[in-house]
Parts: structure tokens; sequence; C-alpha cells
């Protein structure tokens, strides 16, 4: 089980959007990478191919997980993430309040 899932809140804790809060959109576990919405977007030029048209295109590019914090669903502050574990059930916890985090979508 990862620490971030798809639909958790996270504050940026380095980088240019240090300070931003998001959604995760989807977590890349191999490169150690999460893509948050409006968060490190660039814009990208692309020529005209069959399928699209030419333009610039607004692009979010994913960001290390380092760089980013979970904000606790319950208690509203950034904490680290803990595991425990229910019988056969892996849970993720919050190490400030010790509630359980539930994803939201």
């Amino acid at each position: 089980m990862l620490k971030f899932q798809i639909g958790d809140e996270v504050k940026i804790t380095a980088g240019r959007e240090k300070g931003k809060k998001g959604k995760v959109e989807k977590v890349l576990p191999k490169e150690s990478k999460v893509v948050v919405g409006g968060i490190n977007v660039y814009k990208r030029h692309k020529k005209v191919t069959r399928t699209q048209p030419a333009g610039i295109y607004e692009i979010t590019r994913p960001i290390s997980i380092a760089s980013v914090s979970l904000l606790c669903p319950k208690c509203g502050k950034q904490t680290r993430v803990g595991f425990t574990k229910d019988g056969k059930t892996k849970n993720r916890i919050c190490k400030k309040c010790k509630s359980r985090i539930t994803v939201k979508e």
C-alpha cells in the first residue's frame, strides 16, 4: 500500500509551487511521483497531427513524493502517514490525530 492514493488532499512542501494545495489525480509508484491537479503545469507547443490540431497545450507534470505531504481529512493538519493492520487489512493513519485516513472521491 502506498502513502498517497488518488483523491487525497495534499500540500506542496518544496519547489516553486510551495504552499499550494491540490488533489492527487494519478500515482506513479515506480517513479516515486504523483500528479496533483493544477500544480506543476507547463505549456507544450504541438505541431498538427492527424488526430489533433496545432496549438499550445497545458500539461500537468508529475511531482516527487518527497515534495508533497498529506493533509489529514479529519484534523486538517499537514501530517505523515502511518500504517496499522486490522486482521488482514492494512489501513493508513494520521500520525498527529491517530485517525484512519479514507479517500473521498
